[in-house]
């Protein structure tokens, strides 16, 4: 579980996104961020039972700066208004798919896949979710998977097939895609129950046979 007071923290900090009330109130960013630390330790451990390479991460490794880079942005809000992590086998600068996991109040949610992959990793994952459709449908299909991410798997995604590609390809849903990713949103109150740290990690390993997949067509 998180705690309430990293909620508290990310709340007010969204009404006084600023440098002198950030100054001001450090010391709860710094709680706040420890208690992200502490879980993100906890679900590396959650993470490797069932993907053994993860264990090897620290908390650096997955956890995201709470500063924005604001120098091509017309928002110049200098804070995110959440704290995130995100487990790669890399690290979360790391190539390939992953685990991500954000904390907002009222719009966090766990996430997985790949964001706008470079376009050889991109032509990649096409090329494998066209020789391989049927091992696609299969962890795609079953229930836990379409339980759990009630939207499938999705992402921006071009008008018309990509080069190579019919519009009867029985895949095409997929191959337009130019992102794969699954998405589980939690609730505050979610966030801060006993079972979060069960709940996320029994998502991520839904996910899997999704990361499993991205990640082998990449290799």
């Amino acid at each position: 579980m998180l705690q309430s007071s990293t909620l508290k923290f990310l709340k007010e900090l969204k009404k006084n996104n600023n440098k002198p009330w950030f100054d001001v109130n450090r010391k709860q960013y710094e709680q706040s961020k420890q208690d992200v630390i502490v879980f993100t330790e906890k679900m590396i451990a959650a993470i490797a039972a069932f993907d053994q390479p993860i264990e090897n991460l620290k908390a650096k490794d997955c956890m995201f700066r709470i500063n924005r880079d604001v120098r091509f942005s017309k928002d110049k809000s200098p804070y995110k208004n959440n704290l995130a992590v995100y487990f790669n086998r890399n690290g979360k600068k790391g190539n390939g798919a992953g685990y991500y996991l954000h904390i907002e109040p009222g719009a966090s949610f766990a996430a997985g896949g790949m964001w706008m992959p470079e376009p050889k990793e991109l032509s990649q994952i096409r090329q494998e979710i066209d020789y391989n459709f049927d091992a696609w449908k299969k962890f795609t299909g079953t229930n836990s998977f379409k339980k759990t991410f009630t939207e499938g798997v999705k992402g921006e995604a071009l008008v018309r097939p990509p080069k190579g590609y019919e519009e009867i390809n029985p895949a095409i849903e997929y191959l337009k895609l130019k992102s794969f990713i699954v998405t589980r949103s939690f609730s505050d109150t979610e966030i801060q129950s006993k079972t979060f740290l069960k709940d996320a990690a029994g998502v991520f390993k839904v996910m899997k046979p999704l990361i499993d997949f991205l990640n082998s067509a990449i290799d």
